[in-house]
């Protein structure tokens, strides 16, 4: 079926997801929200991000989206439960990766850098009882990380300073995994893997939602039947200049007021 693929974020981050779903599904047509405007949504209330993330849905699906990814931790953790019971379409969400570090620690020490709405919910603290019983899971809310991404900041002195505050009590624990819990930490791995010894693995959860969402189109029989490659739009009510730098300067950005 040759409708496009939705996805959403507080701003650029969830690039690093439509990238895996470009990897996993190249014939699929893409369309891309990025709510830079209102990034980001982890230090907002369980409110704002439900209502910001139905107008975000509102939208995709005005475009005529048939199957909508929830391209934040923070959106996914805090609204899908809600846009699931409310719109027809199925929706892919994203959630820190506590299973495969778990599953991959020797030391029994995983350490997760996320947002503040995404360490504070329910789905967080009900993964994290249900996959890493007997393992110690040291959070660190990533405080200023987004904002920094947001500005084409990621591999500045600024943000290698923010990391080593934050990961540095994580190395003293002794941490073997660092699990990503927000779609735009991707964007960090050149400057981690300047900081944390190379023994430890940096987990992400792009691979994984590409896998599941091509999963869920083939059972629901709405992947496309095109032998051609797939179209992308990108729609930005922030800066395009960062998200353009990112998706590459042959794929269109459009600024959008939403």
């Amino acid at each position: 079926m040759q409708k496009p693929i939705g996805i959403f974020d507080s701003g650029v981050g969830g690039t690093s997801i439509w990238k895996e779903i470009r990897r996993k599904l190249p014939n699929e047509d893409t369309i891309y929200l990025a709510d830079s405007k209102n990034a980001p949504y982890g230090s907002k209330s369980k409110e704002e991000i439900l209502n910001l993330s139905i107008k975000n849905v509102e939208l995709l699906l005005k475009e005529n989206s048939k199957i909508i990814v929830v391209a934040c931790n923070t959106a996914t953790t805090n609204a899908i439960d809600h846009l699931r019971k409310t719109y027809e379409v199925p929706f892919i969400g994203i959630e820190p990766a506590i299973k495969p570090a778990a599953l991959r620690t020797q030391t029994k020490k995983v350490g997760i850098l996320a947002t503040k709405g995404t360490l504070s919910s329910s789905l967080f603290h009900n993964t994290s009882k249900m996959y890493a019983e007997g393992i110690t899971v040291l959070e660190q809310e990533g405080k200023g990380l987004v904002e920094l991404i947001e500005q084409g900041k990621q591999n500045s002195e600024e943000v290698k300073q923010l990391l080593c505050d934050y990961l540095n009590p994580m190395l003293a624990a002794e941490i073997d995994s660092l699990v990503l819990g927000c779609t735009h930490y991707p964007y960090l791995i050149p400057a981690l893997q300047e900081i944390l010894p190379e023994h430890i693995h940096i987990i992400d959860s792009g691979e994984a939602v590409a896998r599941q969402t091509k999963a869920v189109l083939e059972k629901q029989g709405l992947l496309s039947l095109s032998n051609t490659k797939g179209a992308s739009k990108f729609y930005t009510n922030g800066s395009y200049e960062v998200l353009q730098q990112l998706v590459g300067k042959q794929t269109k950005v459009s600024q959008l007021d939403f």
